[in-house]
């Protein structure tokens, strides 16, 4: 790890992760024996050709998956081995997440998507939402309905969502994937700024331009960490 953020408190330990998927008598090794750990402040590029575990140890990470083996801690709580209402309680309260299908919902407009991650972290804060959706340039879309948002509005709404329940940890899969120049500049100088603030920011990319802002880089292949 980085001196610079060696002195400070680690927000994610994944240790030893294992994950197996089965399709009938076939048998797929997802994640084979994965340890990271990010610390607070700490911006971390996952990358790695398709197939390689990324998107299965973000999911195992956020709580969305459960790993058949190791164990992942967010800020000292355990996250794996809980049952599932206990992961999404840890989740909500804990980490923002950003998917590049987007992570809106259709029937609430851009501000109370944000407003729904904050109730479900148990801190709704209008003015906080506000702030973050002027830092955007989403102040004058705050009641625009997902559907009539343009595809960089939707990218921009959608990290308002994943940082409005200020999050201790931040994972983003593929967030620049599908955007222009210009929009995907504007969510990676937002990540940035999260890190530097002290959050812990995790992008799954296989940009090497994104890879490159980073602090750190991890490189999976096979659901191993190439050294």
């Amino acid at each position: 790890m980085d001196d610079l953020f060696s002195d400070r408190p680690a927000v994610l330990e994944a240790n030893e992760l294992y994950r197996f998927y089965h399709a009938g008598d076939d048998e797929t090794l997802a994640l084979k024996g994965v340890s990271m750990s990010v610390n607070a402040g700490e911006l971390i590029a996952v990358t790695g050709p398709s197939g390689s575990g990324k998107s299965t140890l973000l999911a195992c990470i956020a709580g969305l998956d459960e790993p058949d083996g190791g164990s992942v801690h967010i800020d000292g709580q355990m996250m794996s081995r809980r049952s599932e209402s206990d992961r999404a309680e840890l989740r909500a309260r804990n980490i923002g997440m950003l998917f590049q299908n987007g992570n809106l919902l259709d029937q609430l407009t851009v501000e109370q998507n944000a407003l729904a991650a904050q109730q479900l972290a148990g801190s709704p804060n209008v003015g906080a939402v506000r702030e973050l959706l002027a830092e955007v340039g989403l102040e004058s879309r705050a009641d625009a309905y997902p559907a009539t948002l343009s595809g960089g509005e939707a990218a921009r709404a959608g990290l308002v969502t994943a940082l409005a329940n200020g999050a201790l940890l931040i994972l983003a899969d593929e967030p620049t994937g599908e955007l222009d120049e210009t929009t995907g500049g504007q969510i990676l100088a937002l990540l940035r700024r999260r890190a530097d603030a002290g959050a812990a920011v995790v992008i799954v990319t296989h940009s090497r331009a994104v890879a490159g802002i980073a602090d750190r880089e991890v490189s999976l292949r096979d659901g191993q960490v190439m050294p």
